[in-house]
C-alpha cells in the first residue's frame, strides 16, 4: 500500500469499505477498534451503493477531495494528528462522524457548514476543555444528532453543557464519562433528569426506576455543590516484620526502643502543601506523631518528682549537668538550625509526596500480626481538572515504621559552697551558739532513731541524684511503597478496592522469635498450645506477606433526597 505524509490530504484514493448494517453503538474503545486500515488501494460500494471510508495513518488534514464521495454515509478519521476539521469538506450525505484520539481542541470548525444528515458524532479522546463548547452542541447545528460521544476531554462545565444538550430532541445516547464533569456527585442524576428523551448515558440504560429516583433534581442545578467527594479507606496491614525483636535488651538507663507503623498516601492539597479553603481537602494532614512520646509520659510519671526537682535545681543553681545513657542531649532554645535540624525524623525518599500533592497518613499503631488502622478521610475536591490529572497519575500508598528510643538522663548534684561566718560574729555569742547547735543536733539524732524504716527510705531515696527523659530523633523507614491506579475512576467505576502486595519481608527467624517472646509473655499458657504453635516453623514455612488495604471511592448521589440532603448538610456546615 502506498504510504502517505503526515500532512496528506484525504483522497479517493485511500481505501473505502463496506458499510455495516447495524445499529450505532458508542464506546470511547471504539478509537483503537476504527484505527484501521483497508487492504485495498482502491474505493469500494456495498450492494446498496454506500460505502464507509476509514483511515488512521497519522493524518492532520481533510481535504476536499472527500467531497467525491457523494453517497458516502460513515467516515472514521480516528487515532489521527488532525487538528481541525473543515466541516464544507465532508459529504453532504454523511451520517456518521468519527474523530476518536485527535488534537482537536474546538468544535466550532465542525460548526461552519455541517452535514444536516449527521447522526453519530464521535469525538471522544480529544482536547476539548474550553467552557464554551456547549454553544456548539445545539440543535441550530447538529438537527439529527441521535448520537454524541464526548467521552475523555477535559470538559468541566455540567450545567452548561446539559443545558445546550437539551435542545438536541433526537438525541438518544450520550457518552460524557472521562470528562471532570462526570466526577461530581449528582453527575447522572442531573444529567438523567434534565435530558428527558435520553436512552443511554455512558453506556448504561436509563431506566425507568433511575428516572423517577432523580425526578426534579434537574431543577436543583444552582444548590448543586460543585466539589467531588472522595472516601479513602485503609483498612488491616498484615506480614509486618517485628523488629523489636532484633534488638538487644535494653540496659537500666535504656535506650528503650518503641516502633510504631503507619500508612501514607498521596492526595491533592492546596497552596503550600496545605488544604485550601475551596479547593483542597477536608480532612486534615496527620503529623507523624512520635512513638517515644507514648513511651517518654509511662516513665514520666514514676520519675515525675526527680525530673522536677532537676529542673528548679538546674535553673537555680547549677549551669552544667552530666549526661549519661543517651546518644544526644536536647539543644538549648539558643541552639543553631544545623543543631535543630539534626533532631528532625529521618525520613526515607519514597515517603516524598508527587508533586502538587499533600501525603495523609494513619494513626500510628504498634505491632501487632494483623494492624487494624481503621481509617478513613473524606476529600472534597473543587478543581475537576486537576482531580482528573491526579486520578489518572494515581496515588503512592507506603507502609512506614517509625523506630524512637528514649533513655535516661542523670544529671549530677550542684556544688554548694559551705557559708563562711564572718569572725566578729563568730566572737559575739560564740558560747550561746554552740550550745544551740548541740541541743538541735541531739534532737535530729532522736527523731531519726524515732523514724520509721520505711520513711527513712524514702528520705534518702529523694537525695538520690535527679534523672531526666531523653529521647532520640525518631527514624523513619519505608517497609513497602507502590501505586494504586485511580483511572477507574475516570471510566465509570464508582470504587478502587485493592490490596497493595509489597512482597515478603519477614524471615522465619525473625516469626520464630516474634513467637517465642510472646510465649514468655502469656502467662499461665499451658505447654500443650506451645507445642501444637511449634509445626507453624517447618521447613516449608512461609512467612505472609506484606499487604494492606486500600479503597477509595467517587461520592455519588443515588436519590434527589439524597442530593438535597448533602446540600442542606453543606449550608449547614458554612
Amino acid at each position: 500500500m502506498e504510504e502517505f505524509s503526515d500532512t496528506e490530504i484525504l483522497s479517493p484514493e485511500m481505501v473505502s469499505l463496506p458499510i455495516p448494517h447495524s445499529t450505532v453503538q458508542t464506546k470511547v474503545t471504539r478509537c483503537a477498534d476504527t484505527a484501521r486500515a483497508g487492504d485495498s488501494d482502491e474505493p469500494r460500494e456495498s450492494h446498496a451503493g454506500k460505502g464507509v471510508l476509514s483511515w488512521s495513518l497519522k493524518v492532520s488534514q481533510v481535504g476536499g477531495d472527500l467531497l467525491k464521495f457523494l453517497k458516502l454515509e460513515e467516515l472514521v478519521l480516528s487515532a489521527n494528528r488532525i487538528k481541525e476539521v473543515d466541516a464544507a469538506n465532508l459529504p453532504p450525505m454523511l451520517k456518521v462522524l468519527e474523530l476518536y484520539g485527535n488534537e482537536l481542541s474546538s468544535t466550532e470548525c465542525l460548526c461552519a457548514h455541517p452535514p444536516p444528515g449527521l447522526q453519530h458524532l464521535g469525538l471522544g479522546q480529544n482536547q476539548l476543555r474550553s467552557p464554551s463548547e456547549s454553544r456548539y452542541l445545539t440543535a441550530s447545528h447538529w438537527p439529527n444528532l441521535v448520537s454524541l460521544d464526548l467521552g475523555f476531554n477535559d470538559l468541566t462545565d455540567l450545567r452548561a453543557m446539559v443545558a445546550a444538550l437539551r435542545s438536541l430532541g433526537r438525541l438518544r445516547l450520550l457518552v460524557l464519562q472521562g470528562n471532570p464533569l462526570a466526577l461530581l456527585p449528582h453527575y447522572r442524576g442531573f444529567t438523567v433528569d434534565s435530558l428527558a428523551r435520553l436512552c443511554v448515558l455512558d453506556d448504561v440504560t436509563v431506566s425507568p426506576h433511575e428516572r423517577h429516583q432523580f425526578r426534579g433534581l434537574g431543577q436543583q442545578g444552582d444548590l448543586l455543590p460543585q466539589d467531588a467527594q472522595l472516601v479513602v479507606t485503609v483498612g488491616n496491614i498484615r506480614g509486618v516484620v517485628d523488629s523489636s525483636v532484633l534488638d538487644p535488651e535494653p540496659g537500666p538507663k535504656g535506650p528503650f526502643v518503641a516502633y510504631s507503623y503507619y500508612v501514607t498516601y498521596d492526595f491533592l492539597g492546596g497552596e503550600d502543601g496545605e488544604a485550601s479553603e475551596h479547593g483542597g481537602v477536608l480532612a486534615e494532614v496527620v503529623k507523624p506523631r512520635s512513638s517515644a512520646q507514648l513511651l517518654g509520659e509511662e516513665l514520666a510519671e514514676d520519675l515525675a518528682e526527680e525530673s522536677l526537682a532537676s529542673v528548679e535545681t538546674t535553673e537555680q543553681k547549677s549551669e552544667s549537668s552530666v549526661v549519661s545513657g543517651c546518644s544526644a542531649a536536647r539543644p538549648p532554645f539558643s541552639a543553631s538550625g544545623e543543631e535543630l535540624g539534626k533532631l528532625r525524623p529521618r525520613m526515607d525518599p519514597r515517603l516524598c509526596p508527587s508533586p502538587g500533592t499533600v501525603p495523609f497518613s494513619t494513626d500510628h499503631k504498634p505491632w501487632a500480626n494483623v494492624i487494624a488502622c481503621n481509617y478513613e478521610a473524606q476529600h472534597s475536591i473543587r478543581d475537576l481538572g486537576l482531580l482528573k490529572g491526579f486520578l489518572l497519575a494515581g496515588t503512592t500508598v507506603t507502609i512506614m515504621e517509625e523506630k524512637a528510643a528514649t533513655c535516661l538522663q542523670i544529671l549530677s548534684w550542684p556544688v554548694v559552697t559551705p557559708p563562711v561566718d564572718s569572725p566578729q560574729g563568730a566572737k559575739k555569742g560564740k558560747g550561746e551558739d554552740d550550745k544551740k547547735k548541740k541541743e538541735k543536733d541531739r534532737k535530729d539524732w532522736k527523731g531519726k532513731a524515732e523514724e520509721p524504716p520505711q520513711e527513712r527510705k524514702a528520705s534518702h531515696k529523694k537525695r538520690e541524684a535527679p534523672k531526666e527523659l531523653c529521647q532520640d530523633p525518631p527514624t523513619l523507614q519505608a517497609l513497602g511503597s507502590g501505586l494504586v491506579a485511580l483511572e477507574p475512576l475516570l471510566a465509570g467505576e464508582a470504587v478502587v478496592s485493592t490490596v497493595c502486595n509489597f512482597g515478603v519481608i519477614r524471615t522465619p527467624e525473625s516469626d520464630r522469635l516474634t513467637f517465642a517472646r510472646d510465649s514468655k509473655i502469656k502467662k499461665g499458657a499451658k505447654k500443650e498450645k506451645t507445642k501444637s504453635a511449634a509445626p507453624i516453623f517447618e521447613s516449608d514455612y512461609q512467612p505472609e506477606q506484606l499487604t494492606v488495604e486500600v479503597e477509595i471511592q467517587l461520592g455519588q448521589v443515588r436519590s434527589v433526597e439524597e442530593a438535597l440532603r448533602a446540600v442542606a448538610n453543606q449550608a449547614r456546615a458554612e
